[in-house]
């Protein structure tokens, strides 16, 4: 029996592998964005533009809840499509081109109103920052939908964390870098000099990387790879999204803990705050936020193998458990140090590089094992719950026959960017509380009530989140012996409509 043959018996879709690595760059693309409005969009609004600092951190806000509202509706839209360049590349191609205009016409030419019409620098923020979120809505949809026909293999779908996790750090993890060397070598963040660097190198580098996700996707981007079969897919109306949600168990309980582990690492990696923990508390921002970051990536290498290979073993629930536990653990002792932290005490003060070179104390050595134990642990399961969407999708269509990948990750989308879009307000309301009128930068000094607002924001957050991760996916059905068993169904009863049954007869006789 051939290998094609044993495949569909089993009801397995395997990806090739250049597959697997390059598609995942279509969420590096986005998360290019991620950094380039997400996180500096504030302080590029209210230093550059002088716009008030609550309207532009609450303004992130409405954004993200006009982001939520539209990714239904795009869902639906990309399940009705099935041209001749396929059903998610167009959402790709488009929504790359809008975002790459918005953000030359936010960060360029936005400035160039002059402060005497302060109203019209309002306007064009709001306006295409609105038109921005469109073009992201259409291109992150894609990433999350296109899972369930890249492959439904129980052991590739783990490697697709892997790669998926490559891919974002080739779009946030470079933005991230280059950043703190164009502050360095252009101007602060408080600069237009900044963003005008900044913004360009990032369109061009998502625009590479989505080029190598459509290579990724184009062979898969197939009608054969399509659901069960059974015919047209029919229009599924807004008011029939509660009752998926309602009858989707698992879906229910992985946009909990997508939702809440979203929130706390847009929080914690919030520019504004690292900026207050590295710059303003410890005083070298330049000599932390890069060897941090970097220490980070490193400590998460041994993690994703462990991951995956419990994902593959066990299935993604157990893995996503087992070290959001060990994150959550760590995460004890590093806000026990941010605790003891004393202004102007060197032996309770991070210290990596100094003036001679290594200058490291006790305690910046405990800090760096558990915050990197910590955030290893957790980093190699953050995009985890992107091919666990997947899996609930491949479960909606074992559940009600229905194929509507691009409903399914949206409707995920659509409680992930509601909850996450609390990050910036909730910053921008921290930092009014204890007194500032602008948001800190590198530069800025300590201010008395700084480092609880860290302590809250770095830790206190992330930890809240991984506990209720934790309790969601104590129900959380889709094991890995479970998802073998819905493969096989879906696949009989394609199997069975190929041969002229009727999508009820199949769904009926195969359970």
């Amino acid at each position: 029996m051939s290998n094609e043959q044993n495949q569909v018996d089993s009801g397995l879709n395997r990806a090739k592998m250049y597959q697997l690595a390059l598609f995942p760059m279509n969420n590096g693309a986005t998360n290019v964005y991620f950094v380039l409005i997400l996180s500096y969009i504030a302080t590029f609004g209210n230093t550059v533009l002088a716009i008030a600092t609550l309207f532009a951190t609450s303004m992130i806000t409405v954004m993200r809840v006009f982001d939520a509202i539209t990714d239904p509706i795009i869902g639906a839209m990309m399940d009705r499509t099935n041209g001749k360049f396929g059903k998610f590349r167009p959402y790709m191609v488009i929504g790359n081109i809008i975002m790459a205009l918005s953000a030359i016409a936010l960060y360029i030419f936005t400035p160039m109103v002059p402060a005497s019409m302060q109203w019209l620098r309002y306007v064009l923020f709001v306006g295409l920052y609105a038109i921005w979120v469109i073009g992201y809505t259409f291109q992150t949809s894609v990433t999350r939908s296109a899972q369930s026909v890249l492959t439904n293999d129980p052991k590739q779908r783990p490697l697709f964390t892997i790669f998926n996790t490559v891919g974002s750090m080739a779009g946030m993890g470079l933005m991230q870098v280059l950043a703190p060397i164009i502050r360095s070598n252009i101007g602060d963040y408080n600069t237009l000099d900044f963003y005008r660097v900044f913004a360009p190198l990032g369109i061009v580098i998502s625009i590479i990387l989505t080029i190598l996700a459509i290579i990724g996707i184009w062979e898969k981007d197939n009608s054969k790879y399509f659901g069960i079969g059974g015919g047209t897919q029919e229009k599924t109306k807004v008011s029939e999204y509660i009752e998926i949600i309602k009858a989707n168990k698992p879906m229910q309980r992985l946009m909990v803990a997508g939702g809440t582990c979203k929130l706390a690492l847009s929080i914690a990696t919030n520019m504004t705050v690292l900026c207050m923990l590295y710059g303003c508390m410890m005083g070298n921002y330049d000599g932390l936020y890069l060897p941090m970051m970097v220490l980070g990536y490193v400590f998460s290498v041994p993690f994703f193998v462990l991951s995956v290979n419990t994902s593959q073993k066990k299935g993604q629930k157990a893995s996503l458990q087992r070290y959001v536990g060990v994150a959550l653990a760590c995460y004890v002792v590093v806000i026990a140090l941010l605790f003891m932290w004393q202004p102007g005490n060197p032996a309770l003060n991070l210290s990596i590089m100094g003036e001679n070179g290594l200058s490291l104390n006790l305690y910046t050595i405990v800090f760096i094992i558990f915050f990197g134990l910590g955030y290893g642990a957790y980093y190699a399961t953050a995009d985890m719950p992107i091919p666990m969407v997947a899996d609930c999708a491949d479960y909606e269509t074992y559940r009600s026959g229905k194929y509507i990948p691009g409903i399914m990750g949206t409707l995920f989308s659509l409680v992930d960017k509601l909850v996450s879009s609390l990050a910036a307000t909730v910053v921008g309301v921290a930092v009014t509380i204890i007194g500032l009128e602008n948001l800190p930068v590198a530069e800025t000094p300590y201010a008395p009530g700084m480092n609880w607002v860290v302590i809250a924001l770095f830790c206190i957050v992330p930890m809240v989140a991984w506990a209720i991760t934790l309790w969601a996916m104590k129900g959380y059905e889709l094991s890995g012996p479970r998802m073998k068993e819905i493969q096989e169904v879906n696949a009989k009863r394609k199997e069975a409509i190929a041969n002229g049954m009727s999508m009820e007869e199949a769904m009926a006789k195969y359970k």
